[in-house]
């Protein structure tokens, strides 16, 4: 299968492949090679970063007593002398796919307001920044929230920035660490576990809590989504799976073949393929729900597109005949739709598989049931975040167990499941666990996140915001202070304030507000840090 791109966390991947599919956080690669085109780049810096923090812990053993570089990129262009230090967290991508938030993004919003230096780090087992030549099994089990989040603390302690008179490090400089998605998390828990470490930090769409299963990120599209355009989805959902529960063998070939997918064997496989363009189990080639943003420089509108053709009122007579089609399996009710959208997988995805070879796992094909293409140990950012989605995250996404779906429901937990066991065999010092260790991101507080100076702002219509501080799952209202500030933007999407046009106040007046309250936000850090 092709290596799709994170979620938001999950953006662009390593530079390594093949490596396995990973959860799109964030945005597919040819959107983030269009935010690089323009405008500033920084050189690579590294750091002497240790590749394990915790020589005592006996979960690492045998330890590594060395380091690795890791790579770090800054703006000094508005640095005050005195000015605050702003770390944005890279997440599961490379340094260079952050660099919007430097140019014209919210650390470039925070350096202008405070005179303060801008830096990007790049996580471990991302972009350059490998402790090894290889991902195994064994060697990623340096890979951790614990420490990674230990990397924040040391790199705010220990870093220099060549050509910037003076010693930055904290305490003495006030940081400001900020995270979007995973790295909104990542954020969250470096600041409830080193807070005297940093002056302040904002997790944006901190996706803070662990769950196994994730049905949840359908809902806002189902919610939000063109009325007409999620009505007929559900209702050719509906009706496949009524077919793959008759277990007519003939009915589920004739519905594979009409959507051009006839040689796909697994039934997983074939209900991934159709569920890309709303955002298929942790992948997906095209622009999804996820990958809308407010300004239009950083939106993907792949998804109205395809809603545009579901919803087509003047379908060509061949689309028009086939909504037909399959009625003989539906007691003569049509498949509303199903022509267009079928037409639209054809037409859009189909030729992403150059070879022809639909089940496969060539580039841009649609097979997964490959265990050694999986087992690649090769580096890359698909790997690595596959390893901490097994291991620790989960939120696989899945078909509701009742109720309306977008998505087929033979997706669910054993289908994702799947990849994690062909992925990682069990290596000398290092196995993964059944299904996620899910405690071990939890226990820094999942919904309930909260340490002092800490601000977690939100998106109602974000696909993760139910793993995040103002979820409708959570157990209280959200109620914010001057101590744990906390905004949800109406109306807003995944760490859309991340994103800025270089005058906040010509910006759309819900983001505006949401960059101002940023603002007075990390104002008051920088204050309270001053006067402790």
């Amino acid at each position: 299968m092709r290596v799709f791109t994170i979620l938001g966390t999950l953006v662009a991947l390593g530079a390594s492949s093949p490596a396995p599919p990973s959860l799109n956080a964030g945005n597919p690669e040819a959107l983030l090679a269009k935010r690089q085109a323009a405008g500033a780049t920084y050189p690579a810096h590294t750091i002497d970063m240790p590749i394990d923090h915790f020589p005592h812990e006996s979960r690492y053993a045998p330890h590594e007593k060395g380091t690795f570089k890791q790579r770090y990129f800054f703006d000094s262009s508005y640095y005050k002398p005195g000015g605050p230090v702003f770390l944005y967290i890279g997440g599961e991508t490379s340094g260079e796919s952050r660099f919007s938030n430097l140019r014209t993004g919210i650390i470039q919003i925070l350096m202008q307001a405070f005179g303060g230096l801008g830096v990007i780090l790049e996580n471990r087992f991302y972009g350059h920044s490998y402790p090894f030549n290889t991902s195994t099994t064994d060697e990623l089990r340096y890979l951790t929230t614990e420490q990674t989040i230990a990397d924040n603390a040391y790199f705010a302690q220990h870093a220099s920035f060549p050509g910037v008179n003076g010693t930055l490090n904290t305490p003495n400089t006030p940081w400001i660490i900020y995270g979007g998605s995973l790295a909104g998390a990542q954020t969250a828990f470096t600041m409830k576990t080193y807070n005297s470490v940093f002056a302040g930090g904002i997790g944006s769409s901190a996706t803070a809590q662990a769950i196994l299963a994730y049905p949840y990120w359908y809902n806002p599209i189902m919610k939000f989504g063109p009325a007409d355009c999620i009505s007929r989805l559900v209702g050719i959902v509906d009706k496949i799976d009524d077919v793959i529960r008759s277990g007519n063998q003939r009915a589920i070939q004739e519905v594979k073949e009409v959507f051009g997918l006839g040689a796909l064997k697994n039934l997983g496989d074939f209900a991934m393929t159709i569920a890309f363009p709303i955002g298929g189990p942790m992948n997906y080639p095209t622009n999804t729900w996820q990958e809308l943003n407010w300004n239009p420089a950083y939106s993907g509108e792949d998804f109205y597109d395809f809603c545009s053709n579901v919803t087509n009122p003047f379908p060509s007579e061949n689309n028009y005949k086939v909504d037909t089609q399959l009625s003989k399996y539906s007691y003569g009710e049509p498949w509303t739709g199903l022509g267009s959208y079928a037409d639209y997988v054809k037409k859009t995805l189909i030729p992403m598989c150059e070879s022809g070879r639909i089940d496969s796992t060539d580039p841009g094909c649609f097979g997964t049931q490959n265990e050694t293409y999986y087992a690649d140990p090769t580096n890359g950012g698909a790997r690595s975040y596959l390893y901490s989605t097994c291991t620790e995250q989960g939120a696989y996404q899945v078909a509701p167990a009742h109720g309306p779906s977008l998505i087929s429901r033979v997706l669910q937990i054993p289908y994702t499941q799947q990849w994690c066991t062909w992925a990682f065999p069990a290596g000398k010092y290092n196995r993964i666990p059944p299904t996620p260790d899910l405690q071990a991101y939890n226990k820094y507080g999942g919904f309930n996140i909260q340490a002092p100076r800490l601000a977690l702002i939100d998106g109602n219509v974000d696909v993760w915001l139910d793993l995040c501080y103002h979820s409708n799952l959570a157990p209280s209202p959200r109620i914010s202070s001057d101590i744990h500030p906390s905004y949800l933007i109406a109306g807003g999407g995944h760490h859309w304030d991340s994103a800025g046009i270089k005058n906040v106040s010509a910006e759309l007046d819900y983001i505006r507000e949401a960059h101002l309250w940023e603002i007075r936000t990390v104002g008051r850090f920088i204050e309270m840090w001053t006067e402790r």
